[in-house]
């Protein structure tokens, strides 16, 4: 599927876990919940998969944004902390993408590389842990604490184990493609 097919799977998902969780509220309307609920979280998960093995850092991270930003629009008013992270989450997103562009251009990235320390604690694989690193990192950590909370839903926990996953993914994509931008500039590192 395209990166256009895989955001609107993922937007359509997101939308469906937040109707079904809407409808557990609702007497009478529970089982109907759970069903949008269900079938939101399978196609969710369907769609983090195929992206996973697309192996596209672009399309990783624009399907990340799409989920997360569909929670952000579903996020209530009050709930600030969570409005907080989701905004945060999808700011260094945007991050993330202006350096995925500029390590396509291999010129330009040999020169960025040059501002990031050569301390191998600001680096993954010996390349710099610049704002794609940094992205994915904070948001697998993110995920994963969110793993760790009583009450989350099994069907959920497989979905946010997938993102975690494929925010590991995009990070071993984009090393390629740092590699790749640096391979004739190694030798100061």
């Amino acid at each position: 599927m395209d990166q256009i097919g895989l955001i609107n799977n993922v937007l359509d998902g997101a939308y469906n876990i937040d109707d079904g969780r809407k409808g557990f509220a609702v007497p009478g309307k529970e089982r109907q919940g759970r069903i949008s609920y269900e079938n939101g979280i399978a196609l969710a998960l369907a769609t983090f998969q195929e992206a996973q093995r697309n192996a596209d850092p672009q399309t990783l991270i624009l399907v990340e944004v799409g989920f997360l930003s569909q929670e952000l629009e579903f996020c209530a008013k009050d709930d600030t902390d969570t409005r907080s992270s989701l905004t945060y989450a999808l700011q260094s997103f945007r991050d993330a993408l202006r350096s995925l562009a500029t390590v396509e251009d291999a010129a330009g990235y040999k020169i960025a590389e040059t501002t990031y320390p050569t301390d191998p604690k600001k680096r993954v694989q010996g390349f710099p842990a610049d704002a794609f690193h940094q992205a994915c990192g904070s948001h697998k950590t993110r995920l994963l604490n969110i793993l760790r909370t009583p009450g989350v839903d099994m069907l959920e926990k497989a979905l946010l184990k997938q993102r975690a996953a494929n925010m590991k993914a995009a990070q071993g994509a984009y090393v390629e493609k740092q590699n790749k931008a640096l391979s004739s500039n190694l030798s100061h590192l």
